[in-house]
């Protein structure tokens, strides 16, 4: 058991106590009020909700050293453009490198390498390299469906990742910019759950509402 004393941010209750945190193998036990505490802080630690570490030109493990100094402490990341450059051996490295260090990196399975039928790339990652990489250890989602074009038409490539995800109770992740009304409902209805590509307010409205529509 280990335990830490500090000035405890607590962000749900929007207050700061003074107290003692334990914890053992990486998650807390007790916090206990006490008046004796050093002048440090205690914080939660951001996590980064969707990144492309690639973007940063740094390895993961070299990524998290310098991002937990800026209290992010865990990343959920798209790796596919690793993957248009190497494929799915490119992926299997940035999660072999992530797990070298204590920050959280939780990947996806790139859905779109490359990403539409018109482009080329370095590399393909088919639906069964998407399926092994399910089976790794923090890949937790089917990343970012950029092929929207291909989900409005029901390609049936797009389609079978979408459908392997959920089979295996994956999320899905979403990348549609500009699409508003039935097209977004559409999208939103192949079993897409987030879009982090909104840029007008009418856009991010909508589309909150068709999910509520067809989610809650």
């Amino acid at each position: 058991m280990e335990q830490v004393k500090g000035h405890i941010v607590d962000i749900q209750n929007q207050k700061i106590v003074k107290g003692i945190v334990s914890f053992q193998n990486g998650k807390i036990n007790s916090i206990i009020p006490t008046d004796d505490v050093p002048d440090q802080y205690i914080i939660p630690g951001f996590i980064d909700a969707h990144v492309h570490v690639e973007s940063s030109m740094l390895i993961p493990s070299e990524f998290a050293r310098l991002a937990v100094k800026q209290g992010t402490v865990a990343t959920i990341s798209d790796p596919h453009e690793i993957g248009n450059v190497l494929g799915k051996n490119g992926v299997e490295f940035m999660i072999e490198n992530g797990n070298k260090t204590p920050f959280k990196f939780f990947f996806g399975a790139p859905s779109c390498v490359p990403a539409t039928p018109f482009e080329t790339a370095g590399a393909t990652i088919n639906l069964q390299d998407i399926e092994e990489l399910f089976q790794l250890p923090r890949v937790n989602y089917l990343a970012e469906m950029m092929n929207f074009p291909g989900v409005l038409h029901r390609d049936k490539d797009v389609m079978d990742k979408i459908e392997l995800a959920h089979s295996l109770q994956k999320r899905v992740d979403g990348h549609a910019p500009g699409l508003k009304g039935k097209d977004a409902e559409k999208y939103a209805s192949a079993g897409i759950e987030t879009d982090h590509e909104c840029f007008t307010k009418e856009e991010r409205t909508t589309n909150c509402l068709i999910k509520n529509k067809i989610w809650i």
